[in-house]
């Protein structure tokens, strides 16, 4: 057969024509595209990164403090982080991610190819990426290893690294990864703390709603924030329940309870176990200088020296003490004053006499109507709830037309709550007290007798006027005061205008249980322990007497407590020292004269032992020799100290005579809860603790013998119980034996690991004082409590307390330093621009009270534990007028302390106990 002729091409059928254009056009595009992302490839994937780091992933977590007993006090850095694993991830939860982001994310190999082609789809119509197309795994890579610009390199890049990702993780390790590190707005990185920060609860506590809400986040933290833009967040939270239930993670029943929840989302900061802010600060600080910035983002754990028992106990008391002192001085005067719209007294419009007749009742009864309390009449229980509701009802009307509720909300809202004192609005005054507007909306009744009974009018720091006779005298609606709650009752308060400062450490090791610089941090960030240098007074003396007592002085030692004048040509004034009371009390034993503070003899001691000898012995303590006055004004404590220094060189006398040093951070943990730092303080080991020790060591050392020779035994193959004793036996003779083996032998036997087995034991802190002076400064601090200038420490009914108080001219500073065996806190009381306190408040009566208060917690199921009297004390009989050894019989002698080379001779009736006087100090007696 003939073959058929060729037909020309032009001659061809139109269709087919067209068709095999479009067929080469499509195979030539898409050999460009392949060839184009196969460029793309070759060119980006050698500058990507190695998914490989994420294993190695370390969040941005910030910096928390927590007390030695695990209470969180402070939380420091940029970002709110707190990671989580796979299994704390509840499964509701879970679901609600995926169903808001990636419902097929357990099926794709880390790209969703629908989601790319409406990615596709976006760029051809308008140009731009709209969104979406991103799977969990997208993220991932996008937030580990890229930004957010949307281009199409960056999208490319995304799908190459999610590959890899997908490689290189499970789904649980991406997943786990996506939830902790996403930004979900309020500084929330991560889900827990989105929980956190939203809803004030952990992730698990949340309910589907809630779930729901937060899993909307990520798509646009701020439109979708439930705080800010409540609406929103709710239309996207019902939309994720939605696909939820289509997606078959809820029934209808749970998507109907979910959908009609309410949005109550709002800010929690960080949920503090405790407030601290002093100490938090101090923390902080102190990692800043290890660390610097990255303290903040590394993820590390701070446990501090501090009993938080004791911390609340320390703020309680300074908060109670600065209160005290302040209502003792007079009322100040409102802080503000709010406008009102009428000038008619608010006690006759809402004097419950107005009401309807059938609904009148006492005053007494409308102030407990205010606060939902049960009226005090006979009234049956439906009528007094009406009556209730109409005189509340009335009492909003009569507000409305007497102040803007608005306005004086505004203004409260900017006034600070400092401790635990409120600002409040004045709204009525009357007889049995007055009704007051808190910031948060609510209208409470504060009774007469609850700090309004006896106000009296502030003069100065010397004198308050006689009590005000009525309220109307002292407040009018509008006045902005202070008030506080206590055991459910509301109390009339002021800012105290003084502050305060305290701190107690573990005398052992310096170790600082607790620590508050002041009133309020909020109202000053200034830490008065640590920064505040202030004249410790008398708090000072037992440092110039413990320098006595080494140079000769005994407890009996007669001084001469007269007048004494000295013309230095390098002061301005002569110097007339005096005691406090203004009194002159004559010779005077030395124990006498510490726990009855006496200035006068505290001078002629530091004169006799000379202010060298003494400044030697100060600096033992820690106080800087080249920072202490070189002249008698240092036995008074004219040199200013911070309460922290004052504490540590009390520590001294407690723990037995030996110099610690006070420190905070107990140890440092990372994000991986690895130990980074922990504290080896210098530890004071009296002679018991040395007894102590001795034993532990050789138990520890026989112990680990033991465990030894057992591990060598444990290894042969058979071992009978024989064999066991034989070879314990043989050990003990060998131990027995243990002098006669060559110090030179170098035998390395498996079965001696001993060195490894020993305990370790801190470093000892340096001796600063003997025991026996030791003993005897103790016995005479003791004495201040038992019978001088802190006798109100009695209350505490405990016999191993010792301490001193301390006050300065002005009064200008209080002060009170004590201790036992097992803490010492030292509290301070004065003003930051050194006014004076006034009279009458003296260390004793400002200072020591919240010395009592602290301790009655510290000291709590503590047992008393008295210091031991060391060899080469004696005690002997004493005439107490001479303080010589007393003759036998004398019905007027008293026993005292001494050490042995000081014991006294028999009283000599010829002695004259007056000493020499040098010619530069004029003695004035009489």
């Amino acid at each position: 057969m003939a073959p058929k002729p060729l037909i020309p091409i032009e001659k061809m059928p139109k269709k087919r024509s067209v068709f095999a254009l479009f067929f080469w056009f499509s195979l030539a595009g898409i050999g460009a595209i392949s060839a184009s992302l196969s460029g793309m490839y070759l060119y980006l994937s050698p500058k990507l990164p190695e998914v490989e780091t994420l294993r190695e992933t370390k969040f941005q977590i910030p910096l928390r403090i927590y007390t030695k007993d695990g209470k969180l006090i402070g939380e420091f850095g940029e970002k709110r982080r707190s990671p989580i694993t796979y299994e704390q991830i509840p499964e509701t939860f879970e679901h609600a991610i995926l169903a808001a982001e990636d419902d097929r994310f357990y099926s794709h190999n880390g790209v969703d190819i629908k989601g790319l082609m409406r990615a596709a789809s976006q760029i051809l119509q308008t140009g731009e990426i709209q969104g979406g197309g991103s799977t969990i795994t997208m993220q991932v890579a996008r937030n580990f290893f890229l930004n957010r610009k949307q281009v199409f390199t960056r999208k490319f890049n995304e799908i190459l690294l999610s590959l890899q990702i997908e490689k290189e993780l499970t789904k649980e390790e991406i997943l786990t990864l996506y939830i902790n590190k996403i930004y979900l707005g309020n500084r929330a990185y991560g889900f827990q703390a989105a929980a956190q920060i939203y809803y004030g609860k952990d992730i698990g506590e949340l309910s589907l709603a809630q779930y729901a809400m937060i899993a909307g986040l990520p798509k646009a933290p701020s439109a979708f924030n439930p705080v800010v833009n409540p609406s929103r967040a709710l239309i996207r939270r019902n939309w994720i329940l939605g696909r939820m239930l289509e997606l078959g993670y809820i029934d209808n029943e749970r998507y109907e309870s979910a959908i009609s929840e309410p949005v109550v989302a709002k800010n929690h900061g960080t949920t503090l176990d405790l407030y601290a802010p002093y100490i938090a600060e101090m923390a902080r600080k102190e990692m800043l200088d290890r660390f610097g910035l990255d303290a903040y983002t590394d993820g590390y754990e701070v446990y501090l020296t501090i009993d938080s028992t004791l911390q609340m106990s320390a703020q309680k008391a300074i908060v109670n003490g600065l209160n005290n002192y302040d209502q003792r001085h007079g009322y100040r005067g409102p802080e503000a004053s709010l406008p009102t719209k009428s000038t008619a007294p608010w006690s006759q419009v809402n004097d419950p006499t107005l009401l309807p007749e059938s609904y009148k009742f006492s005053q007494q009864n409308a102030e407990v109507a205010l606060t939902d309390e049960p009226l005090a009449n006979d009234e049956t229980a439906s009528e007094l709830e009406t009556i209730k509701n109409d005189f509340k009802l009335d009492l909003t009307t009569g507000i409305s037309s007497i102040f803007d509720r608005s306005l004086w909300l505004e203004r409260l809202k900017d006034i600070p709550i400092f401790a635990d004192q409120q600002p409040a609005a004045v709204v009525s005054v009357h007889n049995n007290g007055i009704t007051v507007l808190l910031k948060n909306d609510e209208i409470i009744a504060i009774a007469r007798e609850n700090g309004l009974n006896k106000v009296r009018r502030f003069v100065s720091e010397n004198y308050a006027a006689e009590p005000y006779k009525t309220l109307e005298e002292f407040l009018k609606p509008g006045d902005v005061v202070r008030v506080y709650e206590k055991q459910g009752q509301w109390f009339f308060s002021q800012i105290p205008s003084a502050q305060g400062a305290l701190v107690a450490l573990d005398p052992n090791n310096g170790a600082i249980r607790a620590l508050v610089g002041g009133y309020d941090f909020n109202q000053s960030h200034f830490n008065r322990v640590t920064q505040a240098t202030r004249q410790p007074g008398s708090n000072f003396k037992p440092f110039v007497y413990t320098a006595a007592l080494e140079n000769g002085f005994t407890p009996a030692s007669i001084v001469n407590d007269a007048p004494i004048v000295f013309d230095d040509t390098s002061l301005e004034n002569t110097w007339r020292p005096e005691n406090s009371s203004g009194k002159f009390y004559g010779p005077t034993r030395l124990r006498t004269a510490l726990y009855n503070s006496r200035n006068l003899v505290s001078i002629r001691v530091l004169r006799s032992i000379g202010i060298d000898t003494a400044i030697n012995a100060m600096d033992r303590f820690g106080f800087d020799k080249n920072e202490l006055p070189r002249d008698l004004s240092l036995a008074l404590g004219s040199h200013a100290l911070t309460p922290i220094q004052v504490a540590t060189g009390y520590a001294s006398f407690a723990n037995g005579g030996f110099k610690v040093s006070p420190f905070l951070i107990e140890r440092i943990t990372n994000a991986e809860s690895e130990i980074t730092f922990e504290a080896l303080p210098e530890t004071a080991c009296n002679e018991k603790c040395q007894q102590d020790s001795r034993l532990q060591t050789l138990t520890s050392l026989a112990e680990a013998e033991l465990e030894a020779e057992l591990k060598a035994l444990e290894s042969s193959d058979d071992i009978s119980p024989e064999a066991l004793l034989n070879n314990l036996n043989a050990s003990d003779t060998a131990s027995e034996n243990q002098n006669d083996i060559d110090e030179n032998t170098t035998d390395t036997d498996e079965s001696i690991a001993i060195v490894e087995a020993q305990p370790t034991f801190l470093p000892r802190a340096e001796r600063v004082m003997s025991p026996q002076v030791n003993y005897l400064i103790n016995s005479m601090l003791r004495d201040v409590i038992k019978r001088g200038t802190g006798r109100k420490a009695l209350s505490l009914k405990r016999s191993d307390l010792a301490g001193k108080t301390g006050t300065t001219n002005g009064p200008t500073d209080a002060w009170f330093s004590g201790y036992n065996s097992k803490i010492v806190a030292t509290t301070w009381v004065g003003f930051d621009q050194n006014q004076l306190l006034g009279l009458r408040e003296f260390g004793g009566s400002a200072a020591l009270p919240i010395w009592i208060e602290f301790m009655q917690t510290a000291l709590k199921g503590v047992p008393e534990d008295n210091l031991l009297q060391p060899d080469g004390i004696v005690s002997v009989k004493i005439d107490p007028e001479t303080g010589l050894r007393a003759r036998p019989g004398d019905p007027d002698a008293i026993f005292e302390m001494f050490r042995e080379e000081n014991t006294p001779e028999l009283v000599d009736d010829t002695q004259n106990g007056d000493e020499d006087i040098p010619s530069h100090i004029a003695e004035e007696l009489f």
